[in-house]
């Protein structure tokens, strides 16, 4: 990674925004997988504005590299006063861009952002969108079952 990507993700880290759960929140989605770890959730809330409803607020939680707490924190600043529409046609470059572009092994990150934005933002496919999902915290220390088959 070049030392000015570096620097613009360790300026994001030090002071992320809109890091945690937003209790009120009008849609919540949640990608990743406990098992490998990277996990990210979004919390967005809309309100009425000239006529449209457009995002308010968006808050994240991670379990995730620094890039991706970065472009967490980047992108809830930028789909502020975006309908879901405008933001569901963004995609990870678009919301990693005030980054810089990623290395391709850092790709992943700006992804995993998208992804949790289209799970809350997308109507019909919300099984992890409802406000009474289990935190992140919860999903990860759930007890694992595994299935062992002798043949």
């Amino acid at each position: 990674m070049s030392n000015d990507l570096e620097s613009r993700i360790q300026a994001a880290v030090s002071n992320p925004q809109n890091l945690g759960e937003m209790t009120d929140a009008d849609a919540i989605g949640t990608v990743g997988s406990a098992d490998c770890g990277d996990m990210l959730r979004m919390w967005v809330k809309f309100k009425e504005q000239d006529g449209r409803k457009v995002i308010d607020k968006a808050t994240f939680q991670t379990f995730g590299c620094q890039t991706a707490i970065a472009v967490a924190s980047m992108a809830t600043d930028l789909i502020r006063g975006k309908t879901a529409e405008e933001a569901l046609a963004m995609s990870g470059e678009d919301l990693s861009a005030p980054l810089g572009p990623l290395p391709p092994m850092k790709i992943h990150c700006a992804q995993l952002v998208e992804g949790a934005l289209k799970d809350a933002l997308n109507p019909g496919e919300k099984s992890s969108s409802s406000p009474s999902s289990p935190t992140l915290f919860d999903q990860l220390n759930a007890p694992k079952t595994i299935k062992i088959t002798l043949k």
